[in-house]
């Protein structure tokens, strides 16, 4: 049976890079479809759980995985009401991040909405165009658009123009 939940958290919740995330700040918050086939949220906790073929959507960025939790919480607006912000995003498992300009991949990703930092792990290979980079950890600042790769030895494909 598939789950499927939908809500919107913040501007910045959805994995996304640098270009599509500052495009998207300056509009209404756009929601996240997530589908998987087993949902538990643990309201005690501030956490969501999905499990089997997550598959998250924002707009133009899609991440699916194994195992997504998402850690949230309550933040008072200005007008006195009350909405959920995540704080944290945790994927586990068969890790694909796509968005209009590049696809990566990697066992687990984290994703801290605050900080506007990405960290993939594992096996990690990012495609952009005919560019290709492979490491075991990926760093991602989403606000200066800074990537670093590291671990072992990095490889990098190019094609030249």
């Amino acid at each position: 049976m598939t789950t499927r939940f939908a809500a919107i958290f913040a501007a910045s919740l959805m994995l996304m890079s640098a270009g599509t995330l500052k495009a998207q700040t300056s509009e209404a918050p756009v929601p996240v479809d997530v589908i998987s086939n087993d949902t538990e949220i643990n309201d005690a906790e501030k956490k969501m759980i999905f499990t089997g073929a997550v598959d998250a959507t924002r707009g133009t960025t899609n991440m699916k995985s194994d195992l997504l939790t998402v850690t949230y919480a309550e933040v008072k607006q200005a007008d006195g009401t009350m909405k959920l912000d995540a704080t944290d995003l945790d994927a586990r498992g068969n890790v694909t991040i796509t968005t209009p300009r590049e696809t990566i991949t990697g066992d687990w990703a984290k994703f801290n909405p605050q900080t506007n930092k990405l960290v993939v792990g594992g096996a990690v290979k990012l495609v952009q165009g005919s560019t290709v980079l492979s490491g075991e950890e990926l760093n991602a600042d989403l606000n200066s658009d800074k990537i670093k790769m590291t671990g072992g030895r990095v490889k990098g494909s190019f094609l030249p123009k």
